[in-house]
């Protein structure tokens, strides 16, 4: 957790450095998502307020869920639209700095399998913390290509690169579909140019290349043939077309040269 927790904190501060130097009028920029730089750290924002309330009070979240989301999810857009509400940028990045930072003093109390709730099945600390970085680098990286800036690439990317391979099933399921019995072996090379593996090492079914680019393809950033992985396999080519290692309806962005 203390691995984790630092980890977060960091992928926290790097997109922190890069918005808070934004003039007003570029907070108001359109990113590929479709929403201005503002509205992700707002979308950033909440979910980090929420994720402060789940690990320091996880009945109060359920109540939370059942009194103010319902089933479905059918009332998140309306609680999220409510408690952002109409803040100015710098109430905004206050706001966001301060939940973040009480959600990562309640995290660090866990242990990594402690349960915590939140929108979906409980998770184990460990992976609910992996799962905000997960969205802090995905969502910086709407904000790094509106602004058409080069982002400096860390290994924290194993985080994420690990989240995108457990969720190979997941991947499937979210679509109504029948995982592949085939293994993938994924072969990454590190920023630091460390290796990274998982899967079978005689499987037939490959992805090999740099850990930016997978993650860039599982979390929906990059269509897979706009990077350089190789990709070996009828599995390994299709779990790469539907890979999603986040919750939510499935996504078929961007589609390929949409985003380079």
């Amino acid at each position: 957790m203390e691995k984790i927790c630092e980890d977060l904190q960091a992928e926290y501060q790097e997109l922190d450095a890069l918005v808070a130097s934004l003039s007003e009028n570029q907070w108001h920029i359109s990113t590929p998502s479709h929403w201005t730089i503002k509205e992700q750290i707002a979308h950033l924002a909440y979910f980090e307020d929420r994720a402060y309330l789940a690990a320091s009070n996880a009945k109060a979240f359920r109540q939370h869920l059942q009194a103010e989301i319902g089933p479905d999810l059918a009332g998140i857009e309306n609680h999220i639209k409510q408690t952002v509400g109409d803040r100015s940028i710098r109430g905004l990045i206050e706001w966001w700095r301060s939940e973040r930072n009480n959600m990562l003093v309640e995290l660090a109390k866990h242990g990594p399998k402690d349960r915590l709730p939140w929108y979906g099945p409980p998770m184990s600390a460990l992976s609910f913390a992996t799962a905000r970085l997960m969205e802090t680098w995905a969502h910086g990286q709407d904000i790094f290509d509106a602004l058409r800036r080069k982002r400096r690439f860390t290994d924290r990317l194993r985080h994420i690169a690990h989240l995108g391979v457990t969720t190979f099933g997941w991947s499937y399921i979210n679509r109504g579909l029948d995982v592949p019995q085939n293994q993938v072996r994924v072969e990454l090379t590190a920023p630091s140019g460390a290796a990274w593996t998982w899967g079978p090492e005689d499987s037939r079914e490959r992805i090999k290349g740099q850990a930016e680019d997978f993650c860039l393809v599982v979390v929906r950033r990059r269509h897979v043939d706009d990077t350089e992985l190789k990709i070996i396999g009828d599995t390994a080519r299709d779990w790469m077309l539907k890979a999603q290692c986040f919750a939510g309806p499935p996504s078929d962005d961007p589609n390929p040269g949409e985003r380079l």
